[in-house]
C-alpha cells in the first residue's frame, strides 16, 4: 500500500519533470537549428505565417475587443463613483498590454494553431512522413519545426500588438458611451503607458510563440499509435501549452513590472 501510494503522488510529478526536460531538449535543438544548414523554405514560412497570423485576426479582433469592453465594464463605474475618471483609459491600456492581450491572444492561437500544428505533425509521424523526410537525408526538425518556429515568432508579436489596440479601443467605445471624453481617455493612456509595458508584451508574444511551437511540434514528433495517438498529441499540446503561457506570463511580469 505505501509503495502503491508513492507511486500515485511521484508518478505525475515525474512525468511532469520527463515532459518538461523533452520540452527543453527539443527546444533548444530546434533554435540551434535555426542558425544551422537551411532545410527549409522560404514559401513555408510565409505559409505559417499566413496562418498563424492573417487567419487569425478575426478571433483575435473578438476576442480582444469585447476584452477591452468588459473591462471598461468592470472598472468605469467605480472610477466614475469617486471622480477618478481620468485614469480610466490608462487602467484598461495596461490590462490590455501587460497581460490581457499577450495572454488571450496566445490561449486563442494555441486552440486555432497550435492544435493544428500538432495534429499535422502527428500525422505525418504516424504515416511515416518523417520517416521519410530523414531517408531523404533532411534533418526533419530543420524542415518541419523551424518555418513554424520562425512564423510564429514573426506572426505573435504582431498579433499581440494589434491585440493590444483593439482592446484600447474596445474600452474607448464603451467609455465614450458612459461620456468619458476622448481627450480624457486617450491622454491617461500616454499617462500610464510606457515602452516598457509595450516592449514586455512583445517579449510575452515571442516567448509564447516559442512555446507553442516548440511543445505543439514535440507532441507531434513523439506521436504513437494511429488515429488515437494523433488526438492524444493534440490534446496534450493544446494542454501544456496553456499551462506553460500561464506560467512563463507569471515570470515574465514578476521580472518586468514585480518591483
Amino acid at each position: 500500500m505505501v509503495f502503491g501510494a508513492l507511486h500515485r503522488v511521484l508518478g505525475p510529478a515525474m512525468a511532469l519533470v520527463s515532459s518538461m526536460g523533452s520540452f527543453l531538449l527539443f527546444g533548444a535543438s530546434a533554435l540551434r537549428r535555426l542558425i544551422g544548414p537551411r532545410f527549409w523554405r522560404l514559401q513555408d514560412v510565409l505559409s505559417a505565417v499566413e496562418e498563424v497570423g492573417s487567419n487569425s485576426l478575426f478571433v483575435v479582433t473578438i476576442t480582444s475587443l469585447f476584452t477591452g469592453m468588459v473591462l471598461a465594464v468592470q472598472t468605469i463605474d467605480q472610477f466614475l463613483r469617486f471622480g477618478a475618471s481620468e485614469y480610466i483609459g490608462g487602467v484598461i491600456a495596461l490590462s490590455m498590454i501587460r497581460e490581457m492581450g499577450p495572454v488571450l491572444t496566445a490561449v486563442v492561437v494555441i486552440g486555432r494553431v497550435g492544435s493544428a500544428m500538432a495534429a499535422e505533425v502527428a500525422s505525418m509521424k504516424v504515416s511515416e512522413q518523417i520517416d521519410a523526410v530523414e531517408g531523404f537525408g533532411v534533418d526533419p526538425i530543420s524542415y518541419i519545426v523551424v518555418p513554424r518556429l520562425l512564423a510564429s515568432l514573426v506572426a505573435m508579436p504582431a498579433l499581440v500588438l494589434y491585440a493590444d489596440a483593439v482592446g484600447m479601443l474596445g474600452g474607448l467605445l464603451f467609455s465614450l458611451a458612459r461620456g468619458v471624453s476622448f481627450y480624457i481617455y486617450h491622454r491617461s493612456v500616454e499617462l500610464f503607458v510606457e515602452p516598457l509595458d509595450v516592449l514586455g508584451s512583445i517579449l510575452k508574444a515571442l516567448v509564447f510563440g516559442l512555446l507553442m511551437t516548440v511543445i505543439s511540434c514535440e507532441r507531434g514528433f513523439r506521436t504513437e499509435g494511429g488515429a488515437r495517438g494523433v488526438g492524444r498529441s493534440t490534446t496534450s499540446a493544446v494542454v501544456w501549452s496553456n499551462m506553460a503561457v500561464l506560467a512563463f506570463n507569471y515570470l515574465i511580469s514578476l521580472l518586468l513590472f514585480g518591483r
